[in-house]
């Protein structure tokens, strides 16, 4: 059932797709357009109906029938097609068959970058199982290409086998999810699903349907510089500002002190001169309330130190990114029972934790498309320490297949 399932994905790992923040376009780069369209081929030649691309939102969808005459909620299941901020060219996967869950894997030839159980002490859950890991130059893809290999190989399998009954099927892949902008122009009435799973999580068994509330805060500071041998109560010092700025903020809530539901103000990015300086934060809370006031404490400093001055120097511009998808699934939790109850008829435990972080899934059920996220078996995301389990995509292909199948059931 899964014979095209690893080589469908080591295409795909191969296949530069990494987005780009500063880009303009949708998608931000040329190299997911040119791989939307080759899973858009790939789509058809399954032998999925109604396949296109969406110039606009970067978007290809396709449709997989149903095949029984109950009348069954419409299922979509999504996965991104970009890779995060890490070179992602020349990925070369290795492939450890039978890995027995204590060894180091070493990645580069010259050992410098390994896997090990010191490290990375998940790996001795993966004993007797197929790793696919970089070769320690480049980050693997998994993010989310695993989901997109086990979509497409979901689909094949309910095509191939017409005894397996199910309702109408979505499917969508999209741009941009790592940079937090690829949900923005998805078109739900297009799409046309009744509700939705994004296969975009970690370890098997991970079903999640709450996520940090997000903001960003951009901060400019103004200063005044004068040689500083005459500085004295004249000068103003905006990298001393910006010390003052962080300094002010809760010194425990960030995100290297923090764990589970609690939420932090991350400094990303400093720069600047006694002339001029800027600041950008994330905020992130699973709690909505705990998260605007989170967004007061950022003006209400900024105001502090504006207090001693004549003019406002530090200026604040926050904007928010996505909300916690609970505030919208919690109204319908059938469809995490739905995908609950088709991981245990697999025999698989469902690990059920807010997410400490953000999918398509957060945007895409504020605009009305309730979508959880369920597994898809990578590990180590973003970096040349990414490898995926073999037997976890094939566990997490069987889900999407249990859940259209005991969707159809009701």
């Amino acid at each position: 059932m899964y014979e095209n399932l690893l080589s469908r994905f080591l295409n795909y790992v191969k296949t530069e797709t990494r987005s780009d923040h500063e880009s303009t376009t949708t998608p931000s780069t040329a190299t997911q357009i040119a791989f939307a369209h080759e899973l858009e081929n790939e789509m058809k030649g399954l032998g999925l109906k109604d396949v296109f691309y969406n110039e606009t939102n970067g978007f290809v969808m396709g449709t997989l029938p149903a095949n029984t005459d109950k009348d069954v909620r419409t299922i979509g299941f999504i996965a991104h097609m970009d890779t995060a901020d890490f070179n992602a060219e020349n990925v070369n996967p290795q492939i450890i068959e039978n890995y027995d869950g204590t060894s180091t894997i070493r990645l580069d030839k010259e050992g410098k970058y390994t896997l090990n159980t010191k490290d990375f002490p998940n790996l001795k859950n993966y004993a007797g199982q197929t790793l696919i890991t970089t070769d320690g130059t480049t980050l693997l893809g998994a993010d989310d290409k695993s989901g997109i290999a086990e979509i497409m190989t979901a689909m094949e399998i309910l095509i191939s086998h017409p005894e397996l009954k199910h309702g109408t099927i979505k499917v969508a892949f999209g741009p941009d999810e790592e940079i937090g902008v690829g949900a923005d122009k998805f078109d739900v009435a297009e799409f046309g699903a009744d509700f939705a799973y994004t296969m975009d999580g970690g370890p098997v068994g991970e079903l999640q349907f709450e996520t940090f509330n997000a903001a960003q805060a951009e901060i400019t500071i103004e200063g005044k510089n004068v040689h500083p041998g005459t500085a004295k109560d004249t000068m103003i010092n905006a990298i001393q500002l910006a010390v003052d700025f962080q300094n002010m903020l809760p010194q425990e809530e960030v995100p290297e002190k923090t764990e589970g539901a609690q939420g932090f103000f991350h400094l990303m990015a400093i720069s600047g001169s006694p002339e001029e300086a800027k600041m950008s934060y994330i905020i992130r809370d699973h709690d909505r309330e705990a998260f605007e006031n989170r967004k007061k404490q950022i003006t209400a400093v900024a105001e502090k130190i504006n207090s001693r001055f004549e003019h406002p120097r530090v200026h604040v511009h926050q904007y928010d990114q996505y909300y916690n998808m609970r505030e919208v699934i919690e109204k319908d939790m059938t469809i995490v029972e739905l995908a609950k109850n088709a991981m245990l008829a697999l025999d698989i435990q469902p690990v059920i934790e807010p997410v400490r972080g953000g999918t398509d899934g957060s945007k895409l059920s504020q605009m009305g498309l309730p979508t959880p996220n369920i597994f898809a078996g990578g590990e180590n995301m973003h970096g040349r320490f990414e490898f995926v389990s073999l037997q976890a995509m094939e566990k997490a292909t069987d889900v999407i297949v249990k859940i259209a199948e005991m969707n159809a059931a009701d």
